[in-house]
């Protein structure tokens, strides 16, 4: 094999990279590392396939190649120890377990380091026990609030204990059969401990020392408090503690309103509680486009939950049971009084007890353990996955992240982590559901963007659900007219946005979408009216005329 660099123009997104390292996989190239941001490739060739003809091939894909340049391998030896283990996975998350298997797959002697209780975030205090709480929740606000299906009534207060009790059921049912029991299944090893490094091959777990050729660190992230003056002095929740309340309190104040702070306020909001939220910017989900965020508050305030925007905190202090968190807006003092305090503002990865610098491992500025494309940390033996890099929040992605990390450290592969298109849903009502780019983002990525926007009262699955509050956004190439992102606030947005990933990750273009025939009287309908919104007002057309 031989290993070349070529000077690239013409690439502007990942998708361009991933459509060139596509072509010249077509043709023998191995190991293909594309950049666009760079403007470069990277890849081996067969000594029987030339430059010439993949030059030829990167022309043909209507990027314009420059100079190439042919590379020395690097002279990269493992010298592989005397050890107990192949590989050490600390952490017993959904990255962990993914890597564990798919180390086993590959014949390697394992062992799962768990300090606490194995499963990780989501399946113990996350994911699970969070939604099946919102599902009593929606189910309650629908019963009392709901005049269209007549059942507006003054019901007695929920049973939060027997809501928890419930939950913790089905906490323990999930994490036997989808962590514990998988255990015994695929033949790795548990030790119950507090994983710390003394070099690159040694951790001491219990006063043991134990040695590994290769390790995962995925021990996943907790939640960030704060620093406001008094706060340490107050009885305050975070999203862990507040799913274990056996009492919907009268009032809850949230500080934080991303994800986690708006599920978590919906909740108790629909268990009868008065919630405020609280943030410092001005706009909730800042990170999407303005037509999500404003159809997420529109929604939040016509349920009947409190918004402030643009705080500054002073302080936050308890008198008796009553917490108040004195805060600034437009200049104007005010204090927030309620019965239960909740600190929603972010995680932080769990990393501060690894003694990870004695393994040569780099963290970020917020203890985020710092991998690159193949999973893998600044130490070669070392990879991680999941919460604890900070990337993409979500348990599919650590999984994702925990196999590569496998494959990559005892499979012998070099497989690249592709995160580039990533669905993600928040599990409010209105569901928030996104994939791919937003428009500021492809505008930055240098594409010629064109958009849809589709009020969900143009949807008639929305029309006869009686809840309009919410959007379709689609965005666009317009040379290509291939979907780039797809953005949805509404009903079921969690179960719609497969649909658009599929779309965006095999770039289909808005007349791919718009001819396909889409179910009447579904929420999915709107991918499809959507798409015809580029091009035609949807509500000119008859009930399926598309």
């Amino acid at each position: 094999m031989k290993k070349y660099r070529v000077e690239i123009q013409g690439m502007t997104c990942t998708g361009c990279e991933r459509h060139l390292a596509s072509a010249l996989e077509e043709i023998g190239a191995k190991k293909v590392q594309a950049d666009f941001q760079k403007g470069e490739v990277i890849f081996e060739l067969p000594k029987e396939i030339t430059i010439e003809k993949a030059k030829s091939t990167i022309e043909e894909t209507k990027y314009q190649p420059g100079k190439a340049e042919e590379l020395r391998f690097e002279d990269v030896v493992y010298t592989e120890i005397e050890s107990e283990y192949d590989y050490i996975v600390i952490g017993s998350g959904g990255a962990a377990f993914s890597s564990a298997i798919e180390a086993v797959k590959n014949n390697a002697k394992v062992a799962m380091i768990e300090r606490g209780t194995v499963g990780g975030t989501c399946v113990n205090i996350g994911c699970v026990p969070s939604k099946t709480l919102m599902r009593a929740g929606e189910i309650n606000h629908l019963a009392k609030n709901n005049p269209y299906i007549g059942l507006h009534t003054s019901a007695d207060k929920v049973d939060l204990a027997r809501l928890v009790n419930q939950k913790d059921e089905l906490v323990t049912d999930l994490r036997n059969k989808k962590y514990v029991d998988l255990i015994d299944d695929y033949g790795f090893e548990l030790i119950k401990g507090e994983a710390k490094f003394l070099n690159e091959h040694t951790i001491e777990v219990n006063g043991k020392k134990l040695t590994a050729n290769r390790f995962l660190i995925a021990t996943g992230a907790a939640p960030a408090i704060p620093a406001i003056t008094g706060l340490d002095k107050v009885n305050y929740l975070t999203s862990t503690t507040l799913l274990e309340l056996k009492k919907v309190p009268k009032r809850l104040t949230i500080i934080g309103s991303g994800y986690i702070g708006v599920e978590l306020g919906q909740l108790f909001h629909h268990l009868g509680a008065e919630v405020t939220l609280i943030q410092r910017g001005a706009h909730l989900f800042k990170e999407y486009d303005p037509e999500i965020s404003e159809a997420v508050t529109k929604a939040l305030s016509e349920q009947g939950m409190r918004l402030i925007t643009g705080a500054t905190y002073e302080k936050i202090e308890q008198d008796e049971k009553v917490k108040k968190v004195h805060i600034q807006v437009d200049g104007q003092h005010k204090i927030i009084e309620s019965d239960q305090l909740l600190i929603a503002t972010g995680r932080k990865p769990n990393t501060a007890s690894l003694n990870l610098q004695a393994a040569s491992v780099e963290t970020g500025t917020l203890g985020e353990v710092r991998i690159d494309d193949y999973a893998k940390t600044t130490n070669d033996r070392i990879y991680a996955a999941g919460d604890v890099t900070l990337g993409p929040q979500f348990v599919y992605v650590a999984a994702h992240q925990g196999k590569i990390a496998a494959r990559n450290a005892v499979g012998g592969q070099n497989e690249k982590l592709d995160l580039a298109i990533v669905p993600g849903v928040t599990f409010t009502a209105p569901a928030i559901a996104t994939v791919g780019l937003t428009e500021k983002q492809a505008i930055e990525q240098g594409y010629h963007v064109m958009t849809s926007v589709l009020p969900l009262e143009a949807v008639p699955r929305a029309l006869v659900n009686r809840e309009t509050t919410g959007v379709f956004k689609l965005v666009a190439d317009v040379n290509t007219r291939k979907l780039l992102g797809g953005h949805i606030v509404a009903d079921n947005a969690g179960d719609v946005i497969y649909a658009l990933t599929l779309a965006v990750k095999f770039g289909l273009t808005i007349e791919d979408i718009s001819d396909t025939l889409a179910p009447y009287l579904t929420m999915s309908e709107g991918v499809k009216l959507a798409a015809l919104t580029f091009d035609k007002d949807v509500s000119q057309l008859s009930c399926c005329a598309g």
